[in-house]
């Protein structure tokens, strides 16, 4: 009977407290599987009824955490993940992973997961880049157009007056918000970003939280046309409430802030209180002159960080990149010279074969007659294509599943039935290797 009243104590305990826990045996068979656990994975209780265990925890999957420490038997001790569940959520949270032990023998591990989805939502601390403050300084601005965005931006920081940042993702508006946080003629204390793509409500809270300290904070919120209205004008109201506290107010959007008026997507008061300074930063396209300083910046970095010999891109490759519209501007780009510096051994020059495939299938029309025809983007034909398997591997899986979306027009889900894989894993590659679904969609 007591051991009964124990059991009733573990189980309630286990399904009211707010940690995800996760037991399973050395098969990858779920013993233990709480409510928060399958809030956290997007499980709900039908799911959870029907689905196998190996299902549930990706139990075959070589880069599974709980895999590792059955394998191991090695603790995994505060481990960030951030995925997309099955609800098609964003998720972050910290686990610490155990084998579990009877009399010396391996039964199974134990996974206690923290949700910090929400704290991720605002980061209050002062930006680094290269291990440095992101000063004006720092930012590769070349073309005339830049230099004016930081000629406007230098204005700013010796105004301090709340400023409005128009431009596309990845153009580097983060950026031109740390460079003003940094160059005020009086510093404030930090600088907290606000991701408005995320939850309103827990972005409210937080800065009605710090809107109020008497420290003086730079606030960015990113975006901030995918807050509500309703969010937006509190966010106005708030700011107006504390004058005295000599905070600095930056936000961007995507568009011209006209047109999201009128499509209701921006309030008119938020608009008013930027409406002083604007300041449009032109996409890639439109400053390709920038791009060859931002490369060998990259690379001079890379020398110093990492040993390399890497020096520069092959004349192909520059005109090919020259060529290119840069959709993802020069955040793509920058992803695009991580994934070829991954792959470097002693090479100086990057060359057309170091290019990865779902960018060749990209500017495929772009390239020399032999390489246009994508069957050939995997054949080996010297020693100087050769390179580690686990990077061909990688280059020949984004490549396919590149193909695939783009034949079921950005479908997600009907890609991932026809490659015979779950939509949640499709989604994990997808990020990995940086595939947008949006440009396939007709």
């Amino acid at each position: 009977m007591e051991k009964q009243k124990l059991l009733h104590i573990y189980q309630y305990i286990i399904e009211q407290g707010d940690t995800g826990i996760r037991v399973v045996d050395v098969e990858g068979n779920l013993i233990i599987y709480n409510q928060k656990m399958r809030e956290l994975e997007g499980i709900d209780t039908i799911d959870f009824e029907n689905y196998r265990a190996h299902e549930i925890i990706d139990f075959e999957n070589e880069q599974s955490e709980i895999y590792h420490v059955l394998q191991s038997e090695k603790p995994l001790i505060n481990h960030k993940k951030t995925f997309w569940n099955k609800k098609n959520q964003e998720v972050t949270y910290i686990s610490n992973i155990y084998p579990l032990h009877e009399q010396q023998e391996l039964i199974g591990a134990v996974e206690f997961a923290r949700d910090i989805t929400q704290l991720e939502f605002m980061m209050y601390r002062p930006l680094r880049r290269y291990g440095a403050p992101l000063t004006f300084d720092i930012i590769t601005a070349v073309s005339a157009v830049m230099k004016d965005v930081i000629q406007k931006a230098k204005i700013v920081a010796l105004s301090k007056m709340p400023v409005l940042l128009i431009g596309e993702s990845g153009t580097g508006i983060d950026m031109i918000a740390e460079g003003i946080h940094h160059d005020l003629q009086q510093p404030n204390q930090a600088f907290v970003t606000m991701i408005c793509r995320r939850d309103e409500e827990t972005i409210l809270k937080q800065f009605e939280k710090y809107i109020a300290k008497e420290e003086q904070i730079t606030f960015f919120a990113e975006r901030i046309e995918y807050l509500s209205i309703e969010a937006q004008e509190k966010i106005v109201a708030l700011f107006e409430q504390h004058p005295h506290h000599g905070h600095m107010m930056i936000a961007s959007v995507g568009k011209d802030p006209i047109d999201l008026i009128q499509e209701r997507a921006l309030s008119k008061n938020l608009y008013r209180l930027f409406s002083s300074i604007t300041i449009y930063i032109p996409p890639l396209r439109e400053r390709k002159e920038d791009i060859m300083p931002f490369i060998n910046d990259y690379f001079q970095r890379h020398r110093d960080q990492y040993g390399s010999s890497i020096e520069a891109l092959s004349p192909e490759v520059t005109e090919l990149f020259l060529n290119y519209d840069w959709p993802g501007n020069l955040k793509e780009l920058e992803v695009l010279l991580d994934e070829m510096t991954n792959i470097i051994t002693t090479e100086t020059v990057i060359d057309v074969n170091l290019l990865p495939p779902h960018f060749k299938w990209k500017i495929q029309n772009s390239l020399p007659t032999e390489e246009q025809n994508s069957s050939e983007l995997f054949i080996i034909e010297n020693s100087n294509d050769l390179r580690p398997l686990d990077h061909y591997m990688k280059e020949v899986e984004a490549y396919y599943i590149t193909k695939a979306l783009e034949m079921h027009d950005g479908n997600i889900s009907k890609t991932a039935e026809a490659l015979g894989i779950r939509r949640q894993s499709l989604q994990y590659r997808m990020k990995n290797f940086q595939i947008d679904a949006k440009q396939f969609v007709k």
